[in-house]
């Protein structure tokens, strides 16, 4: 592979173009993307934020009404809101491995971006489990952001 890239930078010398690290495009790059990270990483921050205002708005006028107290709604909230925040933050993973100097770092995102997939990936199945399960036939649900669990579940989404 190295050999490669030598071979490849002797061609670009070889018609004219400058190695991208002698005038900085490299390290311009690698700005650039640390930067998207950083900003993704805020966006992911900013919903879980969001989330935690909207849910606790909800608990507390739960909590000063005198209907039912289920607090299911309230969590399904908060589980929308971290799953997406967990994309972003999983997507901010992704951008960090482009730039990653060593193998060290780019295992330890590998294992960061591994835990975070699995945590989506319950907290997306209790959010469908709890959705199912609510009295009055359910939440707002989008079929198409519907994974199945099963092939029955898989069979059960095309024939609707």
């Amino acid at each position: 592979m190295t050999e490669n890239a030598g071979e490849f930078l002797d061609h670009t010398r070889s018609v004219g173009l400058p190695d991208p690290a002698e005038i900085g495009i490299e390290e311009w790059v690698i700005n650039a993307v640390l930067w998207l990270k950083l900003g993704v990483e805020a966006m992911g921050a900013l919903v879980i934020g969001i989330g935690v205002v909207v849910a606790t708005g909800q608990f507390i006028r739960m909590f000063f009404s005198s209907g039912s107290r289920s607090y299911n709604p309230i969590r399904l909230t908060l589980a929308r809101h971290l799953a997406l925040a967990l994309e972003f933050q999983l997507g901010a993973d992704i951008l960090a491995t482009a730039v990653a100097p060593s193998w060290d770092q780019i295992g330890k995102l590998g294992a960061i971006a591994v835990i975070r997939t699995a945590l989506n990936y319950f907290l997306m199945r209790e959010m469908r489990e709890e959705d199912r399960d609510e009295p009055h036939g359910g939440g707002r649900r989008d079929e198409k952001s519907e994974i199945p669990t099963s092939p029955q579940d898989d069979n059960e989404g095309k024939s609707r």
